[in-house]
């Protein structure tokens, strides 16, 4: 019987799940780096989030480790070159929340075109603001996605049902131009789309090659009064950058789900008026959670019994 270890919180039905297929399952929830460094040599399978860190060393002392399953998307807290050097297979999912990201970052868009969080915030204070926050409409406003794997296709479609019209930019373009050409989305170079674009989303896995790519070079190559959205990771922009261009006014407004540092970002850039943030809750609904949950535990399960 494979030997499973759960070191982060995940939704009871995946949990349920690998236990009804007989695997001896370890909720651990709370286990730190050192405890699951001394530990983790029994357990054949280890289920994490994001709060776990998968490195070299405990990769080597993981001498039973078979597979690990992430539940969620990034894949940035496993050493994956390590994992696939010591013959253990790494599983994410992707899939499950897609449509939780898609639709925070159409909030995001509502949020910043109608400036809802400074109107609420003006009320608090016995503010009646009304002349001062006159706002735009989305549709017929261009949104560029860089990246058009399941979360930029899912966004896209909902943005084009909005009126918007939908540039869209991936390094795999031949892979995705058919889901783009489904919805009705342009594609388009990264160029082009900075220049067009008034709301701008990445939805990038934060590799070396996308660090930063949201730099100073690529801002001055946006149009004037463009809206930023991240819910991606956070390092995927070079928030010094963002900084400068808020203070400028190139960048009008950002909508941050995640950080360069997390859980303690930059307050200088969280405490801006015309900057919107979220603690990284982009998988934060109910419907995402279950999803990640059974559907790593359905890959640990396929994976066992093969």
């Amino acid at each position: 019987m494979a030997k499973v270890i759960i070191c982060d919180p995940i939704h009871k039905d995946g949990v349920q799940m690998l236990r009804d297929a007989g695997l001896d399952v370890t909720l651990d929830t709370e286990v730190t780096a050192e405890d699951l460094l001394h530990k983790i040599g029994e357990y054949d399978a280890m289920v994490i989030r994001s709060r776990t860190k998968v490195n070299k060393e405990l990769l080597d002392a993981a001498t039973s480790l078979k597979a690990i399953a992430r539940a969620g998307v990034g894949l940035d807290n496993v050493d994956l070159p390590y994992a696939k050097e010591k013959g253990v297979e790494v599983f994410n999912s992707p899939e499950a929340p897609c449509n939780a990201v898609a639709e925070l970052v159409l909030g995001m868009m509502f949020n910043m075109a109608r400036m809802i969080t400074e109107a609420d915030a003006g009320m608090k204070q016995g503010k009646w603001e009304k002349k001062k926050l006159t706002g735009f409409e989305i549709q017929g406003k261009t949104l560029g996605i860089i990246g058009f794997g399941r979360i930029g296709y899912t966004l896209g479609k909902k943005a084009k049902c909005l009126g918007m019209r939908v540039l869209a930019f991936d390094v795999a373009l031949d892979r995705v131009k058919q889901y783009i050409d489904e919805i009705g989305a342009e594609a388009a170079d990264l160029d082009t789309l900075y220049a067009e674009s008034n709301f701008i989303t990445v939805h990038v896995p934060l590799l070396p090659q996308t660090k930063h790519m949201i730099n100073k070079e690529a801002i001055a190559k946006m149009r004037d009064g463009v809206h930023l959205i991240n819910a991606a990771r956070g390092g995927v922009i070079d928030e010094e950058a963002l900084k400068e261009a808020l203070n400028s006014g190139k960048v009008k407004g950002a909508a941050l789900d995640v950080f360069e540092q997390e859980p303690k970002p930059d307050e200088e850039l969280v405490c801006r008026s015309n900057v919107i943030c979220t603690p990284h809750i982009g998988a934060g609904s109910v419907e995402a959670q279950i999803g990640n949950s059974t559907v790593v535990a359905e890959k640990l399960i396929k994976f066992f019994s093969s």
